[in-house]
């Protein structure tokens, strides 16, 4: 089976699924493994930010969407050129990536007949389901079956090491200017992680804010993870919004490695977010993973 994977974390999956001479073409985005980036066509574009701040990167995705612009650019005849049998593309986020209307539009323009699956989760659990249906469009569900076994002993080891422990309250940034809670998944994570999430949208889409609304949930531990951005950037934000919150602790953490790709390392993100609640209580992770700031 030839597949083309339109996401990052899509990507993930299909490289835990052993299927990495199967994929044939990814995005611009998908940098983990770092040879998803280098041994595979590129068919999916789009502007590079590094160097922009977080204000001129909100401004310039509110600015594209408004105009009704694409965010990406789907690179049509590299795509049939590669004559894929599968795509896995998704619905979730058209700023994180594109929409599946656009693969479906090109596809009928180019005559390809390649199966589209879209992956969509909302939840850890969703995201464990979308490693199954991956498994399954593409034939290797029992291989599905032991990662996803794999990654739920993982979760409840997690579970087991933090039962007994008070669950401090969290607040995770998920961008700084203008602010945004941390929605989606992520509060599963903070949740299995052992803590109380607070200021955001569980299950439901991440939501520009105010920080009063961060500083009114009154978290003890505050955690940036910016999309977009792995340790280095996380942490350089967490810099500017460390004397908003003087009564917390303020992390960062590796948000695209860990948090916003839902992809089986969102387990690793757990397992990193309970070494900042429950040092005492869980296995320090590797470093590059989490930082604390200030």
């Amino acid at each position: 089976m030839r597949v083309v994977s339109l996401l990052p974390s899509a990507t993930e999956i299909v490289y835990a699924l052993g299927l990495a001479d199967d994929l044939v073409g990814v995005t611009f985005e998908c940098d983990h493994p770092a040879s998803a980036r280098t041994d595979k066509a590129v068919v999916v574009g789009g502007r590079d930010t590094r160097g922009m701040t977080p204000a001129e990167i909100d401004a310039y995705v509110k600015d594209r969407m408004a105009a009704g612009d694409d965010l990406y650019t789907l690179h049509a005849d590299a795509l049939a050129g590669l004559d894929p049998d599968l795509i896995l593309t998704q619905d979730l986020c058209r700023v994180c990536a594109l929409p599946s209307d656009h693969v479906t539009d090109a596809l009928n323009h180019l005559g390809c007949r390649a199966d589209v699956l879209t992956l969509d989760p909302y939840t850890v659990d969703d995201v464990l389901d979308t490693i199954h249906a991956v498994g399954a469009r593409t034939g290797v569900p029992e291989r599905a079956a032991r990662l996803v076994e794999g990654l739920r002993a993982r979760l409840s080891a997690v579970a087991d090491a933090v039962r007994d422990r008070p669950r401090p309250r969290v607040a995770v940034v998920e961008w700084v200017d203008p602010p945004f809670t941390a929605g989606h998944w992520v509060p599963d994570l903070v949740h299995a992680a052992g803590g109380q999430p607070v200021a955001c949208r569980p299950g439901a889409r991440s939501a520009q804010t105010t920080w009063q609304e961060f500083t009114d949930a009154a978290p003890e531990v505050v955690i940036v993870a910016p999309c977009g951005f792995h340790l280095d950037g996380a942490a350089a934000q967490a810099l500017v919004v460390l004397e908003r919150f003087p009564d917390a602790a303020v992390w960062a953490i590796d948000a695209d490695g860990l948090v916003v790709r839902p992809g089986p390392r969102l387990v690793d993100g757990v397992e990193a977010i309970a070494a900042i609640l429950h040092p005492d209580s869980v296995p320090r992770p590797a470093r590059g993973v989490i930082h604390r700031v200030g």
